[in-house]
């Protein structure tokens, strides 16, 4: 991310999505060829790691949601919501005290969002609390690795390899939302199938269901990348 700090000659600040109110006028200005007044100082670099935070603890990403109008009229509903709805799946986690802290970063007037300082003597980081080591292995992420699915004869009949990618991805859909499904014909990867879901959870369900079970004969391992 690229940030103007007080006299520093930095015109756009990236990355889309994880920029600051303050941060997006100031991109706006610029393309505009307008100089803003006040500019921007580190509180954008909060505000970018509440995004990521959040986007850490939902397993989403958060890109259209930061630029919904829902956001934009009550951004602390939003992440009320998230958290309510993700709570269950994080026991372990003093969500409270994450989702104040989260809160914190993501206040609209800079002046009023939380510093680095303050950030760090939030109660959040205070309580001990131990993850289970396979939290700590295999981390959620929205890509499934499909093991042991495809025999390599099928990779390269043409026919047989598109009617694989079909069954393959009206399968995986009765899990969650299939962004991308991809059966590498070469290394690395080859004869894979890398599933794409629109989020972690969809992910790591699809994981659990589908783990042993036979296709064509092979009986599937599937793993987290």
């Amino acid at each position: 991310m690229l940030r103007k700090d007080m006299d520093a000659d930095v015109k756009y600040i990236q990355t889309d999505g994880y920029r600051a109110p303050e941060a997006e006028l100031q991109n706006s200005l610029a393309q505009a060829g307008l100089e803003s007044d006040s500019g921007c100082t580190t509180a954008v670099d909060l505000w970018s790691l509440g995004i990521i935070l959040l986007e850490m603890f939902s397993g989403i990403k958060l890109k259209e949601t930061v630029k919904s109008q829902e956001w934009k009229d009550n951004s602390s509903a939003v992440v009320d919501h998230i958290f309510s709805s993700n709570a269950l799946v994080y026991p372990a986690i003093p969500v409270f005290h994450l989702r104040d802290l989260i809160k914190s970063m993501l206040h609209n007037d800079p002046k009023l969002r939380s510093t680095a300082e303050s950030a760090l003597i939030n109660p959040f980081f205070s309580i001990p609390f131990a993850p289970h080591i396979e939290d700590l292995v295999l981390l959620p992420t929205p890509v499934l690795r499909l093991l042991n699915v495809i025999d390599d004869n099928h990779l390269y009949n043409e026919d047989d390899y598109e009617d694989i990618i079909e069954d393959m991805k009206e399968e995986c859909q009765k899990y969650g939302t299939v962004v991308s499904l991809l059966i590498p014909k070469e290394n690395p990867g080859k004869g894979q199938v890398f599933v794409e879901y629109a989020n972690a959870g969809d992910s790591k369900e699809a994981q659990r269901l589908l783990t042993g079970r036979t296709f064509d004969g092979l009986t599937g391992m599937r793993l987290h990348v």
